[in-house]
């Protein structure tokens, strides 16, 4: 960016960046643009779901491939806060874990028990999360017919939850543990429910982010941040209350797009990884003139 505006890059990565449907990076210019806006000073920072091995394989190799350079300021937040580490021009960083997230022990064994028994043909279980416990759909497997279960699948597992003496929430529903109190959360997405600590949250994650820039120069100066849920604008949120400028680009408004105090962006009938790419592509062509807009693309 130029000296008078300088921007930062919160980005979720399923849905914007890579595909939901094949889980990758299909779109080369993904790739190349998010190194063009490293390599050019914009610290970018992914605030996601998906663990630490996911990103490794899907997203720090296209960086790398299309020449990520040494100064560039480039992390991934993974687990929605759990676990992170830098992607420098020579691959991932060593990664760091925060253990006082990590799921009851036992749990994960009775999740992957639960899929392998009852729902392997609909799911599988992540076996790379570190601090969070993950059901997937499977690829084969139809959107409608993932959707037609996932509450089913969701609330078995909070049964398991349960009957360990932990309280979960899903939603606006809790299902407490004895004495009343929830201790985690399911969060489902359209491909997957993750099983996380309460603490944990893409607010969360944008607050880590921070810290990982912290003492930095130079700082940004306006932020952008883009998702494909609702969940998604906790990022944008816990940014604007903290007095930053901030916009944030909704890659699948069709859900309805909330009220907010800052604004909210979308690509137009573009969505996912199509509208991730657009906008990804107008931020490279603001690096050079203050008075290109990406509130351009909403048309």
């Amino acid at each position: 960016m130029t000296s008078s505006r300088r921007l930062g890059l919160l980005l979720d990565v399923d849905g914007p960046i890579a595909s939901p449907v094949t889980r990758s990076i299909n779109i080369p210019s993904i790739g190349r643009d998010l190194a063009a806006l490293a390599n050019a000073g914009v610290p970018v920072i992914f605030n996601t779901g998906r663990s630490d091995a996911f990103i490794a394989d899907e997203v720090v190799e296209p960086l790398l491939a299309a020449g990520l350079e040494a100064h560039a300021r480039v992390f991934a937040i993974c687990e929605k806060g759990a676990t992170w580490f830098a992607i420098t021009s020579e691959g991932a960083g060593e990664l760091s874990i925060d253990t006082s997230l990590a799921p009851p022990p036992g749990f994960g064994d009775d999740v992957r028990a639960l899929v392998t028994e009852h729902y392997a043909d609909l799911v599988f279980y992540d076996e790379t999360k570190r601090a969070t416990v993950t059901f997937e759909q499977r690829l084969d497997v139809s959107k409608h017919a993932f959707l037609a279960r996932q509450l089913e699948i969701d609330e078995a597992v909070i049964a398991l939850l349960n009957a360990r003496g932990f309280g979960a929430r899903r939603g606006s529903a809790d299902y407490p543990d004895a004495s009343g109190a929830v201790q985690y959360r399911a969060d489902p997405s359209i491909i997957s429910t993750d099983f996380e600590s309460i603490r944990v949250g893409k607010d969360f994650g944008a607050e880590r982010a921070l810290m990982l820039l912290e003492g930095a120069d130079p700082m940004p100066t306006e932020w952008r941040t883009m998702g494909d849920s609702r969940g998604d604008y906790a990022m944008a949120t816990w940014l604007h209350e903290r007095g930053e400028t901030v916009a944030h680009v909704d890659v699948r408004p069709e859900d309805g797009i909330p009220e907010t105090d800052y604004p909210v962006l979308t690509a137009g009938d573009l969505i996912h990884d199509d509208a991730g790419a657009a906008f990804l592509a107008r931020w490279v062509e603001m690096l050079g003139d203050d008075s290109l807009s990406d509130v351009d693309l909403a048309g």
